[in-house]
């Protein structure tokens, strides 16, 4: 199986940045997708970003601002986030959709979720 290790949470004033990292670990035939979701209280589960070969998708709010990459030696992508809002406020996990042999299906495995929180 596939384990997730995030990190890079944090608190930071509005207008500041961090950057998320999500490192995967196991045996994996192939990654199809990696990405955040995130989470606030009250709030729906918002898909943030995504990546998947050398496509990128963006949730409208977050356009411009944040920013995903991957470093495939290392199986691990990131998410910069920069121009902080406090709307921006609540818990990031990332995922990964993967196979892991050539005729299974895909599999979501999740990590263990960061904090990230917005405020001055």
């Amino acid at each position: 199986q596939v384990e997730l290790v995030e990190s890079g949470g944090g608190l930071v004033q509005p207008g500041g940045s961090l950057r998320l990292s999500c490192a995967a670990s196991g045996s994996i035939f192939r990654v199809d997708s990696m990405g955040w979701f995130r989470q606030a209280p009250g709030k729906q589960r918002e898909l943030v970003a995504r990546i998947s070969g050398s496509s990128t998708d963006y949730a409208i709010s977050v356009k411009d601002r944040f920013t995903i990459s991957r470093d495939n030696a290392k199986n691990t992508v990131y998410l910069q986030m920069n121009s902080l809002k406090p709307e921006d406020t609540a818990v990031y996990y990332c995922y990964a959709a993967v196979k892991y042999t050539v005729i299974s299906n895909l599999s979501v495995a999740w990590g263990q979720g960061t904090q990230v929180t917005v405020s001055s």
